[in-house]
């Protein structure tokens, strides 16, 4: 007997941020698609990325300002952290966004969500369980997982991953993190204000190394002034249990290095795309030697049917670039407007506190393209506003085409740095000179006033 095929117009693999709402608009089109999710609704963001990562963080906030309460004439007394309190609070803030995904699908017309695993059968069918699914078009919304490197002896201990981390409703004795990178940092820095030893162990000579060496010098500063040991040159990290059944560790950062005793570890060294269980042979569609999907500016596969949105296409690895994802491909496929991947500029943010907001290209960029440019630099003492708040730690830097006068790129490391990173992103967008910023009244007293006095006094790039 013939297997019975369920038919649609299209299928979304993946409800992360690209995969609902691109059915939101082809139901919206007359089409009937069938979401399939393996797990949890939402994907990284929702449930392990950023609604639960900066809920955590401003929980961390609110404990460090509480312990600097005297400095602002205010006698907040012993300030503890409620670890469990801590927990449940982020647990209602993700749960909420999840299942407000859930009953957003669960009540759009013409889509059909189906739990489970998906596997490509042809390069138009897909098997989840003991359904078969046919459609015309296939979009592909997978995600990413952690990497846990193959590391001496680490396969011997328990360690946590950026997923596991979050169910932790105690604080750490001391908490090692493996990696010098963005969720590293964050996860470091947060545990240390909830009142845990915090160590950061990375291989690299620096921490964030894709940004210049001044932003990490300073990124640097900033979490050792809290307290938090930095261990950099590590280049032969290992492991190896403690001997007193504590569930404890050491990691030794390098041959002859001291060993780091330790009662929780993170590791945090990168990311890989969920890609690797899906049939892709099968399909025909092409991935790279690191597994992500290999895709054209439009977000086509190497098969015409099948798109790639979000982490898993290689393209960018946020909330934001995944979701832009999603537009590109409904602008081109249902509202004739040809958008491209090339047109987005590169922007994010790196959420310790206080935060960096980051857009373009950096200045070491810059200058190994050898053209000719102009940087401005400001100290965050410089801005009124910071000093008010008492959060004057960082600096804001832009660097400036020298022939054409357009933005290239900025780097805001200060309180707001998140939020005033945006005023350069829309300029650079709409392509104009750097004297659309410098030129412009800015409300006082902001921190996004002093982008105007740092444009106003740019100086050739040595």
């Amino acid at each position: 007997m013939t297997e019975k095929t369920a038919k649609f117009d299209a299928i979304i693999v993946g409800a992360g941020q690209a995969g609902p709402p691109l059915a939101g608009r082809l139901t919206a089109a007359g089409q009937t698609v069938a979401v399939i999710e393996r797990k949890l609704v939402g994907g990284t963001c929702v449930n392990y990325g950023c609604i639960p990562t900066k809920t955590l963080v401003a929980s961390a906030h609110a404990a460090h300002l509480a312990r600097r309460g005297d400095e602002f004439g205010v006698n907040t007394g012993t300030v503890t952290v409620d670890m469990a309190k801590v927990k449940a609070r982020k647990d209602r803030v993700s749960i909420g966004n999840r299942e407000g995904v859930e009953s957003w699908l669960d009540g759009m017309k013409g889509a059909t969500l189906i739990r489970g695993h998906a596997r490509f059968e042809s390069p138009r069918t897909i098997r989840v369980d003991d359904q078969l699914l046919e459609a015309d078009r296939i979009f592909l919304n997978v995600g990413g997982r952690a990497v846990a490197p193959d590391m001496p002896g680490l396969a011997d201990i328990d360690y946590l991953t950026n997923v596991g981390i979050l169910e932790l409703d105690t604080v750490p004795e001391h908490l090692v993190v493996i990696g010098g990178s963005y969720i590293a940092l964050e996860f470091a820095q947060m545990y240390r204000r909830f009142g845990a030893r915090v160590t950061v162990v990375e291989r690299g000579p620096r921490l964030t190394a894709r940004e210049d060496e001044d932003v990490s010098a300073a990124i640097k500063d900033i979490l050792e002034n809290e307290g938090i040991d930095v261990v950099l040159g590590a280049d032969g990290i290992s492991f190896a249990r403690a001997d007193d059944n504590t569930g404890g560790f050491t990691v030794t950062p390098r041959d002859g290095a001291e060993p780091i005793a330790g009662s929780h570890l993170l590791v945090a060294v990168g990311r890989q795309p969920n890609t690797d269980d899906l049939g892709l042979d099968v399909a025909g569609v092409e991935t790279d030697r690191r597994g992500y999907v290999v895709v054209d500016d439009q977000l086509r596969t190497s098969v015409e049917h099948i798109w790639a949105m979000g982490d898993c296409n290689g393209r960018g690895a946020f909330t934001h670039t995944s979701y832009n994802d999603f537009e590109i491909v409904a602008a081109n496929l249902l509202d004739d407007d040809p958008r491209k991947v090339s047109d987005r500029i590169t922007t994010y943010a790196l959420y310790i506190d206080p935060p960096l907001g980051r857009v373009g290209m950096t200045v070491d960029e810059v200058r190994r393209s050898g053209r000719r440019a102009l940087v401005g630099k400001r100290p965050m003492t410089r801005v009124g506003r910071a000093v008010e708040k008492g959060e004057t730690q960082g600096f804001m830097k832009v660097v400036v085409d020298a022939e054409t006068e357009q933005i290239l790129g900025a780097a805001i490391l200060g309180v707001g740095g998140d939020e005033v990173v945006q005023d350069i992103l829309d300029v650079m967008t709409a392509g104009l000179r750097y004297t659309a910023i410098s030129r412009t009244m800015h409300i006082h007293p902001t921190v996004s006033e002093l982008v105007p006095t740092m444009l106003q006094d740019l100086k050739p790039l040595q």
